[in-house]
């Protein structure tokens, strides 16, 4: 699979990263036994073996136990390591934790940041995470304190390269004026049914701080990928069909499949879009890497546009 610059970095990822958020098979990591272990370790060969050189975690997923998981591959293949970037992220923390009556809420303090990336290295076995970010928005987040915590891992060596996930322009811009290097990915929702970022400033800013956008969610929860299909009672219904059969029309075209379309449409954007593929099945996870190859005419990019937007252009 062909590679891209990652932000303004020396290093490049594959043009699709693999997310490993759902590799555990369940969000309560009591409940991994054997079976839900081989599965996870066969989905992150599966993507290794396809091409796929960027690796997406959070601490949050199962609970850290995702990450666990894609330790115990590194030290099965080893190389892996040598050859794959690996990103996390920090800052949720769940009601309960770690008294019985906090709330649900993000935590940007230099003490939690510190402390959250201690236990992401331990848990993937590694020695320093290739970008860590911030998982949302805090809105008590203090620049300078962000920046504290970041210069530390960086001058420890725990870490290369920081990013953030689901900010808006005007926090990464906040976050940015206090940092001496470049924030390089933020990782947000897009795809056909949702267009924000496209528009809110979000896509410009990392065309023009050389940021680059980590697509969550890519094919909408499965609505865009091969099989999906519009709920009944959606009250979008009839526009969302004339999407999928545009997005069909797309991939007959390429004679690839609609999640292919859609990964691909996305990839056509000049920010380059890297699309992070969740699918925990080794076929779908070989099969949507095939997305690279497709190149997307302004024509048709607009065509998809013009249907998502579900009324004309102006």
């Amino acid at each position: 699979m062909d590679k891209v610059r990652v932000g303004q970095t020396g290093f490049y990822a594959s043009k699709l990263a693999y997310g490993c958020m759902r590799i555990a098979g369940t969000w309560n990591p009591n409940d991994i036994d054997a079976n839900k272990r081989e599965a996870a370790h066969q989905a992150i060969l599966a993507a290794y073996e396809a091409g796929y050189t960027l690796f997406d975690h959070a601490d949050i997923y199962c609970a850290g136990a995702c990450e666990a998981l894609y330790g115990e591959v590194l030290d099965q293949v080893p190389a892996m390591r040598r050859e794959c970037l690996i990103a996390t992220k920090c800052g949720i923390r769940w009601q309960g934790d770690p008294n019985p009556d906090a709330p649900h809420r993000y935590d940007f303090s230099k003490e939690h940041i510190l402390w959250s990336c201690e236990q992401s290295l331990r848990r993937l076995r590694v020695e320093t995470i290739d970008i860590y970010q911030l998982h949302r928005p805090d809105v008590l987040m203090d620049p300078d304190e962000v920046a504290e915590a970041f210069l530390k891992l960086h001058a420890s060596g725990k870490v290369r390269a920081f990013g953030v996930s689901n900010f808006p322009p005007s926090m990464v811009s906040a976050l940015q004026s206090s940092l001496p290097f470049p924030l390089v990915v933020n990782q947000v929702e897009i795809h056909p049914g949702r267009l924000d970022c496209f528009v809110d400033g979000t896509l410009d800013q990392c065309l023009e701080m050389g940021i680059t956008p980590l697509a969550w969610s890519p094919v909408g929860g499965g609505l865009f990928a091969e099989g999906g299909t519009v709920r009944p009672d959606d009250p979008r219904r009839e526009g969302l069909e004339k999407l999928l059969a545009e997005l069909d029309r797309l991939a007959q075209k390429h004679g690839v499949t609609r999640t292919e379309a859609t990964l691909a449409w996305l990839m056509r954007h000049p920010s380059q879009i890297v699309p992070i593929v969740g699918s925990t099945k080794p076929e779908r996870i070989r099969q949507a890497a095939k997305a690279a190859e497709i190149e997307v005419s302004r024509e048709d990019w607009y065509r998809v546009y013009i249907a998502a937007r579900m009324r004309p252009l102006p």
